[in-house]
């Protein structure tokens, strides 16, 4: 599966791992992605999601049923 939250769309971002000696290779910096179940009360039903921490934070302060709203609006969500 991919490294995508599915309510933010953070990816993983590229750059440069740099030596002591200011020597540059490339790596991949990743989000912080945490498999968490939902409790939906309208739906009366769980959903299981791949968010990042920031996500959590989020949702924790709108509620599941608007950030799952705004994600739909957004694209990030297709049901």
């Amino acid at each position: 599966m991919a490294r995508v939250c599915e309510i933010t769309g953070k990816r993983p971002q590229s750059g440069n791992k740099v030596s002591h000696a200011n020597n540059k290779t490339k790596r991949k910096f990743y989000p912080n992605l945490q498999t968490k179940r939902f409790f939906i009360p309208e739906e009366n039903k769980w959903i299981t999601l791949k968010v990042s921490t920031k996500a959590i934070k989020t949702i924790n302060s709108k509620g599941i049923t608007a950030v799952l709203k705004e994600a739909r609006a957004n694209g990030m969500l297709a049901n």
